[in-house]
């Protein structure tokens, strides 16, 4: 587990667009660009080129994945699904888990890509296995793929066969299903991931995040509700909601805080707002003498922005990233690796020598990161460090998509808030309460997944998780798992 919460998985769809004016592959790359910032492990285009689906998927950013001769070799397609990957369980970034998937069943061809994690996904696989399922990859996508080809030979339409699939996953899901007729979305009853859909021209577009549909200039329509399945194809856009309303609503809060990116509306609320927002609460609750506001790029900043705001406190340029280091970084060897944080951040030491500095992030997980950090502000000769959080303290895993797998990992739930404030060398430690946290994201529907905070969850836990799930093991003791406890 990093000291930073890794980045849930991005996925986008287009349909029906005029193909004179829009090639579906190419926004599909445009897109994914504007979605990397969810998944820098692989990627993936798959397109329908009247009937027969093709697709190219590697792993690496997308810039590294997809050639112009790669491009042009998709281009022409009547519709096409992309996919931006960041899986939580070891090998998930071998490029033979990468997606969109392609599947070609007695039924037909479908093409699948998926965010999320589906938590009885071993439960699933084992059944399909005794019945001679034979699998290739070690992904959730894999059994969500033999769930829906599995019904589609009962079912009358490929819609209904999603449907009808939904009803035995449990968990955590956005889908994009590309069949060589339609386009389909879906999103689970709870709503944990989100899933929006956008127009261009004549055709439908779906995406995890709006920032994607603003990249390609598509216009904004709504967000997929919670158990939706929208289905775009020759007849224009329908829906099933039998599984709409039958949940709590269950949004990840962080969307808010950390994973969506800041131009994004999620559910209605603006992601910026809502992480200035956090920031205001931190400035009311947890307020402090200083000089300077810095937020740790880049969801720090806008958090920062609004601590600044409320408190009057001006804001100050703190560091400056290093944008062209991705999550492949190689690591050098262990004398040099203490260094790590320094060739990603430099700090500005002009905003804070000899001043009173409020550093502002949107976390803590193990506080390597964050001692590291407050080191570099320390050594660039501010006066004072006062940290602030624009999320509670993390106590519980989670079990719906994201890589916090344990608790035994997580520096507030073996430490007091005076004991991190002398782990990570700072002078004063504030986090956002519970109760704020739940109200920063304006115009968003009440509901939200703060079990990582909490232990309490909107949907059932499994009450053992193994971490690699698909990749059995000689031994049991090597087998990872995550316990409810």
């Amino acid at each position: 587990m990093s000291d930073k919460l890794k980045e849930e998985c991005g996925i986008f769809g287009v349909y029906g667009i005029d193909k004179s004016v829009y090639d579906p592959a190419s926004l599909s790359y445009y897109a994914l660009f504007a979605l990397q910032h969810r998944g820098q492990e692989t990627a993936g285009i798959a397109v329908n080129d009247d009937g027969l689906i093709t697709c190219y998927k590697d792993s690496g950013l997308v810039k590294d994945v997809f050639s112009k001769d790669i491009l042009d070799s998709l281009s022409g397609a009547d519709a096409a699904i992309g996919h931006v990957r960041y899986g939580s369980a070891p090998g998930a970034d071998e490029r033979v888990n990468a997606q969109p998937l392609v599947v070609n069943h007695v039924k037909g061809r479908m093409a699948l890509a998926y965010n999320g994690n589906i938590n009885n996904a071993f439960e699933l696989r084992e059944e399909l296995e005794l019945s001679g399922a034979i699998f290739h990859t070690t992904s959730d996508t894999e059994v969500i793929s033999y769930m829906i080809t599995k019904e589609r030979l009962t079912a009358p339409s490929i819609e209904a066969a999603v449907s009808r699939a939904m009803t035995s996953l449990k968990g955590a899901y956005c889908l994009v299903v590309m069949s060589p007729s339609k386009l389909i979305a879906a999103r689970d009853p709870y709503g944990y991931h989100p899933l929006c859909i956008g127009k261009l021209g004549d055709g439908y577009i779906f995406a995890s995040e709006t920032c994607a549909l603003d990249s390609i200039g598509a216009t904004f329509v709504r967000d997929v509700e919670p158990g939706e399945i929208v289905i775009a194809d020759k007849d224009g856009l329908r829906s099933i909601t039998e599984h709409v309303g039958k949940q709590k609503r269950g949004l990840c809060v962080f969307e808010y805080i950390y994973f969506a990116r800041p131009d994004s509306v999620v559910d209605g609320a603006s992601v910026h707002k809502a992480r200035v927002n956090a920031g205001k609460f931190l400035a009311k609750s947890h307020p402090v003498e200083a000089d300077v506001v810095v937020g740790v790029p880049d969801s720090g900043l806008d958090a920062a922005i609004g601590f600044s705001n409320q408190s009057g406190i001006p804001y100050g340029i703190g560091f400056i990233k290093n944008k062209y280091i991705g999550r492949t970084f190689i690591e050098p060897g262990q004398a040099h690796r203490k260094d790590i944080v320094q060739i990603k951040l430099n700090v500005v030491q002009e905003t804070v020598k000899g001043k009173r500095v409020v550093l502002v992030d949107d976390s803590i997980v193990r506080g390597t990161t964050s001692a590291r950090i407050v080191s570099l502000l320390r050594d660039a000769g501010a006066s004072e460090v006062h940290m602030r959080v624009s999320a509670p303290p993390f106590l519980y895993p989670c079990y719906f998509g994201t890589d916090i797998d344990s608790r035994d990992k997580l520096i507030a739930n073996n430490h007091t808030i005076e004991e991190i404030t002398d782990i990570i060398g700072v002078d004063s430690l504030g986090y956002l309460g519970i109760d704020e946290v739940e109200e920063i994201a304006d115009g968003c529907p009440k509901g939200f997944c703060i079990g990582c905070f909490t232990g309490e969850y909107p949907s059932e836990i499994p009450q053992s998780i193994k971490v690699d799930k698909f990749q059995y093991k000689k031994s049991e003791k090597n087998q990872l798992t995550i316990e409810n406890k």
